[in-house]
């Protein structure tokens, strides 16, 4: 099978965990409690089709996760992470905002996807925001070593960043 998501949580993790969604086949949510009560946090994890995956598929794929988004509260905390496919690079004009200048290579049409989706909905791409090693950065590497990619991230909301810069 080439495509699935699902959560693997700690006891901590399951004893706050409210609910979760299947979204098709490359998308679960999953909403925890947590101690601020009147704020939820939303994780959404995902799989991306790939770059050479057909045409159609993508702005299906994209518009159901806008669809997700949509329905989050603006106070929720909200968390994207797994498989984006998706090379953001390292050069940020025009996203500032959701994106630093710490990722791998250059930016992909899937990136550029990933990346509008970040800046219409306030996220920032967690990986690129943080000096790394390389050899941190990257998360994907050809079976000869001969590409490198950065094409997993964590994101969160932009409002939350500041309590990730403080780590």
């Amino acid at each position: 099978d080439t495509e699935g998501v699902a959560f693997t949580l700690s006891r901590v993790a399951q004893r706050a965990l409210k609910r979760w969604e299947a979204h098709g086949p490359r998308i679960i949510t999953a909403s925890f409690r947590i101690q601020k009560k009147k704020i939820k946090m939303k994780v959404i994890q995902w799989y991306a089709p790939t770059n050479d995956s057909e045409e159609e598929n993508k702005p299906r794929f994209y518009s159901r996760l806008q669809h997700i988004l949509d329905k989050c509260r603006e106070k929720d905390v909200i968390i994207l992470s797994w498989d984006f496919y998706a090379k953001i690079g390292t050069d940020n004009n025009g996203y500032e905002e959701v994106m630093g200048t710490q990722g791998v290579g250059e930016m992909n049409e899937n990136g550029e996807r990933f990346a509008d989706t970040c800046a219409l909905n306030n996220i920032t791409i967690g990986g690129s925001m943080f000096t790394h090693k390389r050899i941190h950065k990257t998360t994907w590497v050809s079976p000869y070593h001969l590409t490198e990619n950065q094409i997993d991230n964590i994101c969160i909301r932009k409002r939350f960043r500041r309590s990730l810069e403080d780590v």
